[in-house]
């Protein structure tokens, strides 16, 4: 924790604070601009109590307090955000069904708006990392409110027992108790298909490369050699998703053959390699946005191909280009 401040603070020291509280209510949230809605609302609140602020508690503390009462208002009476894999069966070759509404969807966040920069300790980095993955913050969407302050204060951004029961108004051992009943949960809901998150080695840097190349291409063959056995493919915001090598092949090369031409643009999400996709799908053939990829791994092959459709919303998000 930060040290006891003695002297109100500056503004300056409040926005410093920004990638932090953005990590934090968006593991809350699952979505990137509720997240920054959440940030937003913190830094404001904060902004307007400081002449009441007297140092008594450390700054992070007080702002990760505001933060906190603003998720928990947020997260009143809504559903909860999910992936097309928790929804239903894999698809079976039927229509799609109509889109459903953004807020059913873990939505995908640059890694930069999450994620402190390099320099830190590489053990706390790959914990961030890990703990941004889309299915990990699915997952966190499982439990109460509470126990997923609790679980995010103490298993990933490490606070004491003691310091999360002060910033919930309750005791270490309240703490304590509802952190083991949302590790519990998480263990039911088991994350055996967690991708490897750690900085990408020279064989991950070249499958990358050669996803990009094979779909930009259109080679099916390539980017079937390319896959796990259990890969699966999601689509948001439909609920349809496709699991296995086989189906997949079966999606491009019918109703997914609308993506042939098209071009990636690199980016980074969630701790992923991701790339903005744009189609031949405009005026002259000009290249439009069309969806962003997020590519997850295991075991040297893509395990997790998510292509998120709404583009109008998450391309400036990442700053990437109108058209091309």
């Amino acid at each position: 924790m930060a040290d006891v401040i003695t002297a109100q603070p500056h503004p300056d020291e409040l926005e410093a604070y920004r990638v932090q509280l953005t990590g934090y209510c968006y593991r809350m949230l699952g979505s990137p601009f509720e997240a920054e809605d959440a940030v937003q609302e913190t830094l404001v609140r904060a902004w307007r109590g400081l002449d009441r602020f007297e140092g008594r508690s450390a700054l992070r503390s007080w702002l990760f307090h505001i933060a906190t009462n603003v998720c928990f208002d947020l997260l009143k009476g809504r559903g909860r955000r999910a992936r097309p894999i928790d929804l239903g069966p894999a698809w079976e070759g039927a229509a799609l069904g109509p889109p459903l509404a953004e807020s059913a969807w873990i939505e995908p966040v640059p890694d930069a708006r999450v994620l402190p920069g390099g320099g830190g300790d590489p053990a706390d980095e790959a914990v961030s990392r890990e703990t941004v993955r889309l299915a990990f913050v699915a997952a966190l969407q499982h439990l109460p409110p509470r126990q997923r302050a609790v679980l995010i204060l103490r298993e990933v951004l490490r606070w004491k027992a003691a310091e999360v029961a002060e910033l919930l108004g309750t005791s270490p051992a309240s703490v304590n108790s509802a952190l083991q009943r949302a590790r519990a949960t998480l263990d039911d809901l088991g994350l055996d298909d967690s991708s490897d998150l750690q900085p990408l080695d020279a064989a991950q840097r070249s499958l990358v490369t050669r996803y990009c190349d094979a779909f930009e291409r259109y080679d099916l063959d390539a980017l079937v050699a390319l896959l796990h056995e259990d890969a699966t493919q999601s689509m948001p915001p439909y609920d349809m998703w496709v699991r296995g090598p086989a189906r997949m092949r079966e999606w491009w090369s019918g109703p997914g053959i609308e993506c042939r031409g098209s071009r990636l643009l690199p980016t980074a999400a969630n701790g992923s390699p991701a790339f903005g996709g744009y189609r031949p799908s405009g005026p002259g053939g000009r290249h439009e946005p069309f969806s962003l990829h997020v590519l997850e791994f295991r075991g040297g092959r893509l395990i997790r191909l998510n292509y998120f459709l709404d583009v109008g919303r998450l391309f400036p998000l990442f700053g990437l280009p109108a058209h091309l």
